[in-house]
C-alpha cells in the first residue's frame, strides 16, 4: 500500500508485536523495525512474524533490535512500550513509571527519528501522550494517542450483541479520555444508517455505555493483563491513514487548544488523519448533557497532568 514507507514500533510486547504482525499482513509498509530492550525476545518475534507473512506475499522487511539507531528515517514511531495494567491496577496507578519511560524513548526518537509521527499507545494514553509532546517539543499535528478508535470498536462490538444482528455494519462513536469518563455517543452512533435510538432503548443504549467505559478492565479481569489483538488493530488503522494519506476521520486523543473550550490537556476527539498525522480536528456539536460528560472527561485527564506537575515531571524540559 505504501511502498517505501518504514514503521518502527517501541516495545515488542503483545500489542507491539501484534502491531508489526497486521502490518506485515496487510502489506501497509516497506520496512518494520521493532525496539525493545529485551532483545533476545524480539528479535524471536520478528523472525516469526517473518516467517508468517512471507507464504502471504508479503514483501515487508521485519527486524528487532534493542538499539535505536536502527529506527533512522522512520516515517512513523509507534510507542507500546510500558508496564502492563494488571488486575486491580487503575490507569492512574500506571502514569508516573510511564511517563519517564516515555519521556526516555521521546529523547531517543528525537535523536534518530526526528521527522517521525508519533502515535502513543501505552496508558494512561491521554497523559502519555501529553508526556510526548511536551518532552520532545512536538507540534500537535506530530503527536497522536491511540483510544477512540479501540473504544468505539468495543462499542460497536456490544451493539452487535445486544441486537443480535448488525456484525459488521455498526458504527459508533466514543470521544474523551481513554478511561471510565470516555463518552460515548449514541446519538452519533447507527446500524448501517438506523439510529441506535430507533433501535434499543434507553436502558438498553445505558448498558452498552457502561460495558464500552469497562471493556478494557473487563479483559484484565478475564486474562490478567491488557488487550492486544483490538488495540493492534486499531493502532494499524490510524498508521494506514497517515501513510497512504487517506485523510480518514478517527477519533483520537490529541492536545486541545480551544477546540471544544479547553486548552493545554489531551482529550480523544475526531481527527482527520492524513500525511502530516493530524490534518484537522472536527468539533461535533454536543448537547447539554454530552458537554457536561466531556467536562468530566477533561477534569480526570487533568488530575493526571496535575500529578505530573506536582511532582516537577517537566522540570527539566
Amino acid at each position: 500500500m505504501s511502498q517505501g514507507k518504514k514503521v518502527s514500533i517501541i516495545g515488542a510486547g503483545n500489542v507491539g508485536a501484534t502491531i508489526c504482525y497486521w502490518l506485515a499482513m496487510r502489506k501497509s509498509c516497506r520496512e518494520i523495525v521493532m525496539i525493545d530492550l529485551v532483545e533476545g525476545v524480539a528479535i524471536g518475534k520478528a523472525l516469526d512474524i517473518s516467517q508468517a507473512t512471507s507464504p502471504e506475499g508479503s514483501h515487508t522487511l521485519i527486524s528487532a533490535s534493542s538499539d535505536y539507531q536502527h529506527i533512522a528515517n522512520s516515517d512513523i514511531v509507534v510507542i507500546t512500550a510500558g508496564s502492563p495494567r494488571k488486575p486491580g491496577m487503575s490507569r492512574d496507578d500506571l502514569l508516573m513509571i510511564n511517563a519517564k519511560i516515555t519521556k526516555g524513548i521521546i529523547e531517543q526518537v528525537k535523536t534518530y527519528a526526528p521527522e517521525a509521527i508519533i502515535i502513543t499507545v501505552s496508558n494512561p494514553l491521554d497523559a502519555i501522550t501529553y508526556v510526548a509532546i511536551k518532552a520532545g517539543n512536538y507540534p500537535r499535528n506530530r503527536v497522536i494517542g491511540m483510544a477512540g478508535i479501540l473504544d468505539s470498536s468495543r462499542m460497536e462490538t456490544f451493539i452487535s450483541q445486544k441486537l443480535g444482528f448488525g456484525y459488521g455494519q455498526v458504527t459508533a462513536s466514543v470521544m474523551g479520555g481513554h478511561g471510565d469518563d470516555m463518552v460515548p455517543l449514541p446519538r452519533y452512533s447507527s446500524v448501517n444508517g438506523v439510529a441506535l435510538t430507533d433501535l434499543l432503548s434507553d436502558l438498553e443504549i445505558d448498558e452498552i455505555i457502561e460495558k464500552t467505559r469497562h471493556g478494557g478492565a473487563e479483559i484484565v479481569g478475564y486474562m490478567g493483563t491488557s488487550a492486544y489483538y483490538a488495540p493492534a488493530n486499531s493502532t494499524v488503522k490510524m498508521i494506514e491513514a497517515i501513510l497512504s494519506d487517506s485523510r480518514a476521520i478517527f477519533p483520537c486523543a490529541v492536545l486541545l487548544e480551544g477546540e471544544y473550550g479547553y486548552h493545554n490537556t489531551v482529550n480523544g476527539v475526531p481527527v482527520v488523519l492524513g500525511a502530516n498525522g493530524i490534518e484537522e480536528i472536527v468539533e461535533l456539536p454536543l448537547n447539554l448533557n454530552e458537554q457536561h460528560q466531556f467536562a468530566k472527561s477533561v477534569e480526570s485527564v487533568n488530575k493526571l497532568l496535575e500529578t505530573l506537575h506536582k511532582n516537577e515531571f517537566f522540570l527539566s524540559n
